[in-house]
């Protein structure tokens, strides 16, 4: 069975102007074409800019950098293709397919894909290795098409941009409201635990107009030591003295950019100098990061997703928290939470693409102390046509106290 999406007629690929854009592009990179693979929906990337919704056997989409692009589908998928008014060649034999592989390649030298050298960037790793062998077979180089990706992709439209504001100032306030009704049932001498906060948080999402993509993470002091702690149903009692943080992010609706927050309060009136110590650090690394970007925006250059990660890192080491970083600076965002576009890493990858205009990543470095304690700030960045925009208004500056004040 196959299904065309009612929309595919709006994919970026279904429309000369589309097609232009990104020859274009590929004969500014000296390529000779973007070849698109999918086998079951595991590749997003092809599937969005095809207009694609499910298909059951593998399929090419070859865009050359000059002239027509052309397909290389099943036989019994053509009506999943329908809305593509290319040339095609069909297979039904694994044969002809890598016969009609090579066809399609024909007078290609250098080509991209979704593909990563070593791995490096994961979300992009999408050509499996059998593939990759047949082609290379024909002598054709592959190389990524990340900066295709982010360009073509990850970009976020101007209606997307307002949602995700909207997202962001609907986030904020509900993390100000989680903090203060752990202290309201502490200041009742009630019983709240991270596990019913959590609850609390991901009910509200959906109900004010988040409910997409919605979730949270609750943790407290040395539960937070693990980045990606799930407290459960119930989780630890929420009591005095402890550090409290609260990870959380939604968005309105599946079209949407979510946004992605973490802010961080203590259940004191007074913050230990230890923690105020490691809370000015990392938001020295999280505004380092900022500061960094707007200012080689200004002086022209070009930005790439590794750099960012290098700001934070170094702040957080010369500060002497670096072995306790554990996870890169930022993740992209796109209509995923985890987006195809650019991260800032440069820790367990190696991210090079360019930080193009219209994308868009979280900056959330983070201190991690086993059995200790846990701590991060988070707030989300746009490239915008101006520079780099933080789409939080008021970041966090200082720790929230919520007990023992009037």
């Amino acid at each position: 069975m196959t299904r065309v999406p009612e929309d595919a007629s709006a994919a970026l690929l279904a429309s000369a102007d589309g097609v232009a854009r990104v020859q274009a592009a590929l004969r500014e990179r000296g390529l000779d074409g973007w070849l698109l693979y999918d086998f079951k929906d595991r590749n997003p990337i092809g599937r969005s800019l095809l207009g694609l919704e499910w298909t059951t056997r593998r399929g090419f989409a070859l865009v050359p950098a000059t002239g027509r692009p052309r397909l290389l589908i099943h036989a019994i998928e053509h009506s999943s293709w329908r809305h593509l008014d290319w040339p095609r060649a069909s297979y039904s034999s694994r044969q002809r397919m890598e016969e009609g592989l090579v066809a399609l390649l024909a007078g290609c030298t250098r080509i991209a894909t979704e593909t990563s050298a070593r791995c490096d960037v994961p979300y992009l790793d999408l050509l499996p290795a059998g593939i990759r062998d047949v082609i290379a077979a024909t002598g054709v180089e592959l190389h990524s098409s990340g900066d295709l990706v982010s360009t073509f992709y990850a970009v976020w439209t101007p209606a997307q941009r307002e949602e995700h504001g909207r997202a962001s100032a609907l986030v904020k306030d509900l993390a100000r409201n989680a903090f203060a009704r752990a202290a309201d049932h502490l200041a009742r001498g009630e019983t709240v635990t991270e596990g019913a906060l959590a609850a609390w948080i991901r009910t509200e999402l959906a109900w004010r107009g988040a409910p997409v993509h919605a979730d949270c993470i609750v943790a407290i002091g040395p539960k937070a030591a693990d980045p990606h702690y799930d407290p459960g149903e119930v989780g630890r009692p929420i009591r005095p003295g402890d550090l409290l943080l609260i990870d959380l992010w939604g968005a309105l609706h599946e079209d949407s950019v979510p946004a992605d927050q973490t802010w961080m309060g203590f259940m004191g009136d007074a913050l230990p100098p230890r923690l105020a110590e490691m809370w000015e650090v990392l938001k020295a690394a999280r505004d380092g990061v900022v500061d960094s970007l707007q200012a080689r925006f200004a002086r022209g250059e070009v930005l790439r997703g590794f750099e960012g990660d290098d700001v934070a890192r170094g702040i957080i080491t010369e500060a002497g928290y670096g072995e306790w970083f554990i996870h890169r600076t930022g993740h992209s965002i796109d209509r995923d939470l985890h987006g195809r576009g650019p991260n800032l890493d440069n820790l367990e990858t190696r991210d090079d693409r360019v930080l193009v205009p219209g994308v868009g990543f979280s900056v959330e470095p983070g201190i991690y102390i086993p059995d200790d304690v846990g701590m991060r700030t988070e707030i989300n960045v746009f490239m915008g046509p101006d520079g780099p925009e933080v789409t939080v208004d008021e970041p966090q500056q200082d720790i929230f106290l919520l007990l023992g004040r009037p």
